[in-house]
């Protein structure tokens, strides 16, 4: 059995003793894209990483509760997963919209409010806009359902056209009251009021969970760190992973541990599975 990876904080290490001591009260909330599954060109030709699925079904069954916590729709994160009639992933919740959609692994329905109309408005708007902006060449959106995102990876110079987008993206979102999600390589307009740390405090509240560990490496996972900070002030121990990447170090500097991105995460389940054996 491989050794489990040391948290660099007391906070961390705390966090991960509790789980280990009473996993039964644990939840385990992990972000899809860039966590899971690796990050691709085009997010449609997402899907988890192969170890991503045994990992889930050897830890799930030791411990309360598995979230995997999303932008994306909850039903696409399912699919793009295969998380669904999976043996073992009886209990899993899928929290897509950032926690505006619910699919429960124990009933495969998915519950959401009614939409927002300010994305169709936007959505509606986005083309001409994006005509309009000098670096827009390369960029493309991506239907979201209940959001809509802008892509500028394939784009000549991604950074660049990510930057010149910022404004009149920000500008866009507040007239429709929407707000601007950032990202890698790309900026998503959705409604505002829920985030991954709304998302997760919410779940953690509902199970009763008693310590927590979440898993992240964008900076929509920001929100979710902070969350697990507060619990943790409130005293709930908590671990924070960061699936790493160079291209946010925000979140590297942030966490309790640094993982080698998706492969590192599922390595990661699979030590604790092992550990709770």
């Amino acid at each position: 059995m491989d050794p489990l990876p040391t948290p660099v904080t007391q906070a961390g290490r705390d966090g991960l003793a509790a789980l280990l001591a009473r996993p039964r009260t644990a939840v385990v909330g992990l972000d899809f894209d860039g966590t899971l599954a690796p990050i691709v060109a085009d997010p449609e030709q997402a899907r988890a990483h192969p170890d991503a699925v045994p990992a889930l079904t050897a830890l799930a069954p030791r411990i309360a509760h598995v979230a995997v916590i999303t932008g994306r729709p909850a039903g696409v994160a399912v699919r793009y997963g295969g998380f669904a009639g999976v043996p073992g992933l009886d209990h899993l919740t899928v929290l897509g919209h950032y926690g505006a959609e619910r699919w429960d692994a124990a009933t495969g329905t998915v519950t959401a409010p009614a939409p927002h109309p300010g994305v169709a408005a936007v959505r509606a708007e986005l083309p001409g806009l994006l005509d309009r902006v000098d670096a827009w060449q390369g960029t493309w959106i991506e239907e979201k359902g209940r959001a809509v995102a802008v892509h500028t990876r394939r784009a000549e110079d991604p950074q660049a056209a990510y930057e010149a987008l910022r404004a009149p993206l920000a500008d866009l979102a507040t007239r429709h009251g929407l707000i601007v999600e950032p990202g890698r390589m790309v900026l998503e307009l959705r409604p505002p009021g829920m985030d991954k740390g709304v998302a997760l405090a919410e779940y953690v509240r509902e199970t009763g969970a008693e310590s927590v560990l979440y898993a992240g490496d964008d900076l929509g996972d920001l929100p979710a760190f902070a969350a697990v900070d507060k619990l943790r002030s409130d005293g709930i121990p908590g671990l924070l992973v960061c699936s790493g990447s160079t291209e946010v170090p925000e979140l590297a500097t942030r966490a309790d541990l640094v993982v080698a991105g998706p492969e590192g995460v599922t390595a990661l389940l699979r030590q604790l599975a092992a550990r709770l054996a």
